[in-house]
């Protein structure tokens, strides 16, 4: 059974920075796409950030401030998010694709596994 567990979300100021961990069983994180996505209130879930065999994909509201990682031997993904701004506020979500190849790796529907998620809080 495959399960995506995200952690490390919490509250921070403009400015601050976050480690989010998504801890997965069932299936190897070296075998598969991943990402991340982000939902705020009244809007669209929107892709952050993928990584595939290609390497990492990412929005371009987050490029520079963003990065995505995973640890094989931990079978987890991360993302290390510096320079947070209000905007960023939102409730973060792990993915992992079946998919051999993702042709659109920022878009949701690429993706079939997902996390509960995690909320991430920036205040200004």
């Amino acid at each position: 059974q495959v399960q995506l567990q995200e952690s490390g979300g919490g509250s921070v100021q403009s400015g601050g920075s976050l480690r989010l961990s998504c801890a997965a069983s069932g299936f190897t994180t070296s075998t598969r796409n991943m990402a991340w996505f982000r939902e705020a209130p009244g809007k669209e879930r929107e892709g952050v950030a993928a990584i595939d065999k290609y390497g990492p994909s990412y929005a371009y509201s987050v490029q520079g401030r963003f990065t995505i990682s995973r640890d094989n031997a931990k079978n987890t993904l991360y993302l290390h998010m510096i320079s947070l701004r209000p905007e960023d506020t939102a409730m973060y979500y792990c993915a992992a694709s079946t998919k051999s190849t993702v042709v659109a790796p920022l878009q949701e529907y690429e993706y079939n596994d997902w996390g509960q998620g995690t909320q991430v809080t920036v205040s200004s």
